[in-house]
């Protein structure tokens, strides 16, 4: 999964998701049918990015969360830059 979350809204808590994907949503489910994990993770970034395209968010920054940058962290970088967003 991947998300858009705008840090500067919302509470102490925690920022305001903006978008999301998932591997576990149906029409996610249907666009990666046969392929790998890391062919996935592209096109999970790739769908994130368009959900933030179409809510006017054009660049963000990648928080990989701790995890290295590499396999599908770095899938879902790839996707979502190819699908348009910039970091």
């Amino acid at each position: 999964y991947v998300q858009v979350i705008d840090d500067r809204a919302g509470d102490a808590k925690g920022g305001v998701t903006l978008a999301a994907a998932s591997t576990m949503e149906k029409a996610v489910k249907e666009k990666i049918a046969g392929l790998s994990k890391t062919d996935a993770a592209k096109v999970v970034g790739a769908v994130a990015a368009e959900r933030a395209l179409a809510k006017g968010v054009e660049a963000v920054v990648f928080d990989r969360g701790g995890y290295l940058y590499t396999g599908r962290v770095k899938a879902v970088a790839d996707g979502a830059r190819e699908a348009g967003l910039k970091f």
